[in-house]
């Protein structure tokens, strides 16, 4: 029998997930299923019940229910515990299990796709929602506590939830700020973790944010974003969050099946869609 799996969001209409769960299959040989839901904003919990109750063995979660996807969990992998958002919940002995695969997966493109290693870098990690709270954690699990002279600063509108999220990564090197505080300051590596893509919207960054050969990276993917254009047109290199969405699928993937995917195919069949 077909095994069911789905990923949930509002909107999720712009998800290329489908199509990358489907690539993975054939593949790898796995027999399942893979589609996309949008859940109402106040029915994501009915809506997991609902697929459990149908028989599926797991989901992917996406913007705006990853905080709620940890509250409804039952037991959670180590990173989870941490970032207290998931988007990868796995159905099973009528339990739901929490993951958070968006630091491996963001890790894996920028340090592997993209060969760009975050040792020793000065990073800045702007939003400190639930994409932001599993890359910041991610980072400073792997990273921080490896490598003395890397350094994360986390920025967000309400600033008071980026000190909340600096404070959950437990590293001395980790500290958060307003917008306004980066003035005068440069980074190695500036990821936006906002949803602002989604808006068209601006984040209010100073132009001389970008350190020399800066990578700018967007997890927003499938549109050139005003961050995107804003880091180009100041000199940065630039990289949208395509290669996070193949990175953090192949680890749900794998947390699902036991079966890790050749991400490098999926990823370069997708850029040329």
């Amino acid at each position: 029998m077909t095994d069911k799996y789905a990923v949930i969001g509002n909107p999720i209409s712009h998800s290329k997930s489908s199509l990358i769960h489907r690539m993975f299959a054939e593949q790898t040989g796995e027999d399942i299923s893979y589609e996309a839901i949008e859940a109402p904003l106040d029915g994501f919990a009915a809506t997991i019940e609902r697929l459990r109750t149908e028989g599926y063995k797991g989901c992917n979660v996406t913007v705006p229910f990853k905080e709620q996807a940890y509250n409804l969990a039952g037991s959670f992998g180590s990173e989870v515990m941490v970032a207290h958002a998931a988007n990868t919940l796995k159905f099973q002995d009528g339990r739901i299990e929490a993951h958070n695969t968006d630091g491996v997966g963001l890790l894996r493109d920028i340090e592997q796709n993209l060969q760009v290693s975050l040792r020793g870098k000065q990073i800045l990690l702007m939003g400190a929602g639930g994409a932001a709270k599993g890359v910041a954690t991610q980072i400073a699990s792997l990273l921080l506590h490896k490598s003395p002279s890397t350094t994360l600063v986390i920025a967000n509108r309400t600033v008071e939830k980026a000190h909340e999220l600096a404070r959950a990564c437990n590293a001395t090197r980790v500290s958060a700020q307003s917008y306004e505080e980066l003035v005068g300051q440069q980074f190695d590596v500036v990821i936006n973790a906002t949803s602002t893509g989604l808006s068209d919207s601006m984040i209010p960054l100073p132009g001389t944010i970008f350190a020399p050969g800066a990578l700018a990276y967007d997890m927003m993917y499938g549109r050139e974003t005003p961050f995107m254009a804003f880091a180009r047109a100041h000199g940065a290199r630039v990289a949208d969050g395509l290669g996070m969405l193949v990175e953090q699928a192949a680890e749900a993937f794998f947390i699902w099946r036991g079966v890790r995917p050749d991400t490098r195919p999926v990823l370069e069949k997708l850029r040329n869609v």
